[in-house]
């Protein structure tokens, strides 16, 4: 898993006026809580937050809050309704010995013989959620399509991942290649003549 370093600088007062007042200033109020620690409030650069939250991407941050660093995964993601801009940020500290939940974006490996032949891939989850020790997440999750057919799908439970679970219901399609319009069409003016 890719790991991405954020600098944090702790919170004086908590509080709307104050967030509002951290806003102001182009910061970014956060919040660290898990694993039976107590919650650390700081606040972070808006800036520094692209790497992270625009991307499909999921990291290990590493937070450094005063003289402690926090291994930590992004949790949350509050954005004003309107400008978009960030609003609060909950990150969830990992341990290398508890499982963490984290989701994790799908990419697909081959090319598949049933789009070849006409049909159309559709990618239902782009992202799973997967359980395991943070040392053992991969960066994705990598789905062979190279066998897939006309009509044949990928689905939860014919994953085979080592050192993580996916959570996520074992019969959702992952990937399917559907039917084209025109292959159907093709084949009912065949059966017509």
């Amino acid at each position: 898993m890719k790991t991405v370093s954020l600098s944090g600088v702790p919170r004086a007062h908590v509080g709307k006026k104050d967030a509002k007042g951290l806003r102001k200033e182009g910061r970014v109020p956060c919040v660290l809580y898990g694993n039976d620690t107590e919650q650390v409030l700081f606040h972070i650069d808006a800036k520094a937050f692209k790497p992270v939250i625009n991307t499909p991407e999921t990291y290990l941050v590493e937070i450094t809050v005063g003289d402690k660093v926090h291994k930590a995964v992004l949790k949350e993601v509050q954005y004003h309704p309107v400008s978009d801009n960030v609003l609060h940020v909950d990150f969830y500290e990992v341990r290398s010995d508890k499982p963490v939940l984290v989701s994790l974006p799908v990419v697909l490996k081959g090319t598949a013989p049933g789009v070849i032949r006409g049909g159309k891939l559709k990618l239902k989850m782009k992202r799973l959620n997967v359980k395991g020790l943070i040392s053992n997440m991969p960066e994705n999750i990598t789905v062979d399509i190279s066998k897939l057919n006309v009509g044949q799908t990928i689905k939860v439970k014919d994953l085979k991942l080592e050192n993580i679970a996916v959570t996520d219901n074992s019969n959702s399609v992952i990937v399917e290649v559907k039917t084209a319009r025109g292959v159907v069409i093709a084949a009912e003016d065949e059966s017509a003549e």
